[in-house]
């Protein structure tokens, strides 16, 4: 009598392989193959006994963990013990299953084989039987689940003693796909928030170590990572569920200024085509490579610290109270509470400037909002507050104000929209309108040329040409009282006639003559040296006279070079003017902490100028003769 696994084993499909050692699958086919070839085998009403359902699975469709090796030498994949015929007695034991999108559900309860009497007369009685998990496997296939079995779950619910309701399968939801992606491909592009380690190996707390990394050009600074396809899925039915495609990506968004997008074997990446500092732009996405540095955080303890930087820097953020930015070129778009120090180039303040500092070593200031209880000095430059100026002290070159109130001044030119109880000491001012406020006093000094020193030098000059004049008097003098002598008026009168040709001596009158000139030779002489000390006298005279028309050009020089204009005086105010001492600085050099005190100090000499509530000044330096 013929086996019944021998019968169906004599039947196997093209791929499936029934050997002494087990059931195999032919590994050079594919797994569709497979499939086809089991649904014979199932549709045929055999099964197979000792599944390694998880072997099956991944065979058939390729899910789950890699299959074990196969037999030395040989493609085969074992995945059974035998094939076998499904007895029909034994499939009438499985119930119908509860097919739902995702999920089956079957009902397990407890399972009997009828009373049954024998040819013989023997009589078996009702008996309890429990399903297999193989058997159940290929009548749930025949049912239509073909994948997703819950190995576990179902023989735990072939081996509980009582029954219920179990999941027995699931499908399999596709993997979720991976968008296309940028990532960075630079660690130079992370900030280092360590604190900085000074020169002399001391750290401050207050400043990080590299906030701002520099880029160099050809740097990778990004890379398009391509979009993955997620896993697919199955439904029990073992039809595929494709995923989701994954999503594309522009990677030009991210080019800004001095990047572009460069595409090698190795993919496409974002690098710099210059040297410069990283900019980027939160809201646009826009990475770029600019030759300053561009931050938008804001300047605080949290952020960024004290900077000190070697470049341009433009922050859209604020300036904390107590913080330092140092560098040069410097624009802050947001409020400054803190300090600016440039070394040159522009520092201009988008916002307000509030209790902070701004100072330029060499280079104009700007501040576009309202400059309060702050200071703001440049050595050689401008300074422009388009806004309210309120209780600072501020030094400069050039000041320009719309408005100012409660501040003192100090510059070479000043001009004032509306100033109020302001004290300004400069060179040239224009004030529209000038007065005082609650208990300060509206002061201008005008910084004149100290005429003191020149008008002294005149006044020595002068003195030593009446001193010269004095000396070339008394020897014009005592030359004419050696003239007048009658021996010698009589021979200098004979030899002006001889010369004038008026007279001519006989050869018997020449001794005589020669007599009369060795007596009168002494006083001659004498005569001679007098004339001499007199044209030298005069020389020097015309010497001095010359010192002394050399300054009053200096004095006429010095015309126009200070003034001072207000057009509408409102309120108490005084003008004068403030002689600029030799080798003292001019206002525009002093230090801002000694301004005050300078300004609202005594004015010992000064002449006062201006000195009304009403009316308004238009007055021009003009030196005075001597």
């Amino acid at each position: 009598m013929v086996d019944k696994a021998d019968q169906a084993a004599s039947a196997l499909p093209h791929g499936v392989i029934q050997r002494p050692d087990g059931v195999y699958l032919d590994a050079s086919l594919q797994g569709p193959v497979f499939v086809v070839a089991i649904n014979q085998i199932f549709q045929a009403g055999a099964f197979l006994s000792g599944l390694d359902y998880a072997v099956f699975i991944k065979a058939l469709f390729n899910i789950g963990p890699p299959l074990p090796p196969g037999p030395p030498g040989e493609a085969l994949i074992r995945i059974a013990d035998v094939v076998r015929m499904f007895d029909p007695q034994r499939r009438a034991l499985y119930r119908a299953v509860k097919m739902g999108k995702e999920i089956a559900e079957y009902v397990f309860e407890p399972l009997f084989i009828e009373e049954m009497v024998l040819p013989d007369g023997t009589v078996i009685p009702e008996r309890p039987v429990k399903l297999d998990f193989d058997e159940f496997v290929a009548d749930m296939w025949v049912k239509g689940i073909r994948f997703g079995i819950d190995a576990n779950n179902v023989k735990a619910a072939i081996a509980a003693a009582r029954g219920d309701r179990s999941t027995v399968a699931r499908r399999l939801e596709p993997g979720k796909s991976i968008d296309a992606h940028v990532i960075e491909v630079s660690q130079d592009l992370r900030r280092s928030d360590a604190p900085r380690e000074k020169a002399d190996g001391r750290v401050d707390l207050h400043s990080f170590q590299n906030r701002f990394p520099q880029i160099r050009k050809g740097m990778r600074l990004l890379k398009k990572v391509p979009g993955e396809t997620g896993a697919q899925g199955l439904e029990m039915g073992g039809t595929a569920l494709l995923p989701q495609p994954p999503g594309d990506l522009d990677f030009r968004r991210w080019v800004g200024e001095g990047t572009e997008i460069e595409r090698t074997p190795e993919g496409e990446f974002l690098v710099a085509v210059e040297d410069g500092f990283l900019d980027v732009d939160t809201k646009s996405g826009k990475i770029a490579v600019r030759d300053k540095i561009v931050s938008r955080e804001g300047v605080s303890g949290r952020t960024t610290g004290n900077l000190a930087l070697a470049g341009a820097f433009e922050e859209f953020g604020d300036v904390q109270e107590m913080r330092a930015v140092d560098g040069s070129d410097i624009t802050i778009r947001g409020n400054v509470f803190g300090h600016i120090n440039s070394t040159g180039g522009t520092i201009v303040l988008g916002a307000n400037l509030v209790g902070g500092s701004a100072y330029n070593v060499k280079g104009d200031i700007r501040v576009k909002g309202v400059a309060s209880g702050s200071t703001l000095h440049t050595r050689d430059g401008e300074i422009k507050i388009a806004g309210r100026a309120e209780s600072c002290v501020i030094v400069g070159t050039r000041v320009i104000i719309e408005e100012a109130s409660n501040c003192e001044i100090l510059a070479d030119e000043v001009k004032i929209g509306l100033a109020e109880g302001c004290a300004v000491a400069a060179r040239s001012v224009v004030i529209e309108s000038a007065g005082p406020r609650k208990q300060s006093e509206m002061l201008v000094l005008v910084q004149v040329p100290d005429m003191g020193p020149i008008n002294g030098e005149i006044a020595e000059l002068n003195a030593k040409i009446d001193a010269l004049e004095h000396l070339r008097q008394q020897f014009k003098e005592e030359a004419e009282q050696i003239t007048s002598i009658p021996q010698v008026r009589g021979y200098m009168t004979l030899t002006a006639q001889m010369r004038k040709g008026e007279l001519t001596l006989t050869p018997e009158q020449a001794p005589q003559l020669k007599k009369m000139a060795a007596a009168v030779e002494p006083q001659l002489k004498t005569v001679g040296h007098l004339l001499q000390k007199m044209k030298a006298a005069e020389s020097q005279q015309l010497v001095r006279r010359a010192q002394i028309d050399e300054l009053r050009k200096q004095k006429l020089a010095a015309n126009g070079l200070a003034a001072c204009k207000i057009e509408m005086v409102s309120g108490e105010t005084l003008v004068r003017s403030m002689p600029l001492k030799e080798g003292a600085p001019p206002a525009s050099q002093m230090a801002p902490k000694d301004g005050k005190a300078f300004l609202r100090g005594p004015h010992v000499g000064y002449e006062s100028l201006f000195s009304d509530s009403l009316g308004s000044l238009d007055w021009t330096y003009s030196a005075e003769p001597d």
